[in-house]
C-alpha cells in the first residue's frame, strides 16, 4: 500500500482547500493501493524558521512545537504529498508557510515523491500561491502532477466552490495523474532503478 500524506493550511477544517484535497484523496483512493491522510496545520500555532542551520546536523526542527517533527515522522514513509492552502494578500497562508520552511529544511530527502497542489481563493492571487508551494517541490526534487490548469479553486467556502466546475475538474485530473504516476514509479522501480540522490550539492556565494 501507498502513502500519501496532504497538508491543509488553511484555518478551516472543512473549507475549499479541504475540498480540493478530498476530490484528489476520492481518484487516489479508486486504486485500491493508494492511501490519504491528512494533517491539517492552518489551525495551528507554529513559530517560523529561525535560520540556526541544526537541522541540517540532524534532520529534525530545533524548535519543538510538535507539529513540524512529527510531520517529517510522517514523510519518511510517504510516496506523495499534497500542499494546500488559502490566499493570503496574493500568496499562501502566514502559518503554512512558517511550517513548510521549517519542513522542507528539516525533512526527509524527497527526490522522486510525488507532489500535487490545492490553491483556493475568492478572486485573485492563485497563480502566485501556487507557484509558491511548487517551489518548494522543486526545490526538493518532488515529481509535480499535472492536469489541465493551474491547481486552483474558487469560492469563499466549500458550497460556493460547487459551483467552480472546471477547478472541481482540474483537481479530479491532477488526483488522477497523480495516482498513475505514483503506481508508475512503483512498478519501474526494480527494473529501472532511481537515479542516485545528491547527498551533496555544489553551492556558490555570488558575494565576493
Amino acid at each position: 500500500m501507498m502513502k500519501v500524506i496532504a497538508f491543509n493550511g488553511s484555518p478551516h477544517y472543512d473549507g475549499v482547500v479541504a475540498k480540493g484535497i478530498s476530490i484528489i484523496q476520492r481518484e487516489l483512493e479508486k486504486s485500491g493501493t493508494i492511501s490519504v491522510e491528512t494533517v491539517h496545520i492552518g489551525n495551528k500555532h507554529i513559530r517560523g524558521c529561525i535560520d540556526c542551520r541544526k537541522c541540517g546536523e540532524t534532520n529534525r526542527c530545533i524548535i519543538e512545537d510538535g507539529v513540524v517533527n512529527e510531520a517529517v515522522e510522517l514523510l519518511h514513509a510517504a510516496d506523495g504529498i499534497i500542499l494546500g492552502s488559502p490566499v493570503y494578500y496574493g500568496g499562501i497562508a502566514g502559518t503554512f508557510k512558517s511550517f513548510l520552511d521549517r519542513l522542507f529544511c528539516a525533512g526527509p530527502t524527497m527526490p522522486f515523491k510525488v507532489g500535487a497542489t490545492v490553491v483556493s481563493l475568492r478572486r485573485s492571487g492563485g497563480i502566485a500561491a501556487f507557484s509558491q508551494l511548487n517551489n518548494y517541490f522543486s526545490l526538493a526534487g518532488v515529481i509535480i502532477a499535472p492536469s489541465v490548469s493551474w491547481g486552483i479553486m474558487h469560492g469563499n467556502n466549500a458550497h460556493e466552490t460547487m459551483e467552480d466546475k472546471e477547478g472541481l475538474q482540474i483537481m479530479e485530473i491532477q488526483g488522477r495523474n497523480m495516482a498513475w504516476l505514483l503506481k508508475t514509479l512503483s512498478a519501474v522501480k526494480e527494473d529501472i532503478p532511481l537515479p542516485p540522490h545528491v547527498t551533496e550539492r555544489k553551492k556558490i556565494n555570488f558575494i565576493h
